[in-house]
């Protein structure tokens, strides 16, 4: 027995939106995908080092968050100025970076319980 297409509905629509953009920065050939898992990988890694070098240098926090706070946005302001529909690797790479750095200082605030 064959299966019968799907109706294009509008929930069938919102299901494949969702699924493209959960599941987009894994589709492609296996160079983009291990490069954007290894820069997401590289991200945390760097959010895990550089709170705590730059907490030990500058010694104070609010400054220090507000620094990250501040590159992270400009990445995003300058992603929304100059990406389109599909971002190039460099673009894919620089966002899970970010992506990484701010799930570390995340965790790294709940470690600390703040």
């Amino acid at each position: 027995m064959t299966r019968l297409p799907l109706q294009r509905t509008r929930l069938d629509g919102v299901q494949r939106r969702l699924g493209t953009q959960l599941l987009g920065g894994f589709r492609g050939s296996w160079r983009r995908r291990s490069l954007s898992v290894l820069a997401l990988l590289l991200g945390f890694y760097a959010g895990e080092n550089l709170t705590a070098l730059w907490l030990e240098q500058v010694g104070m926090r609010p400054v220090v968050v507000l620094l990250m706070v501040l590159g992270l946005e400009l990445l995003v302001r300058l992603r929304t100025r100059f990406v389109g529909e599909r971002p190039a690797l460099a673009w894919l790479i620089a966002d899970n970076l970010r992506l990484g750095v701010v799930y570390a200082v995340v965790l790294e605030a709940f470690k600390l319980g703040s």
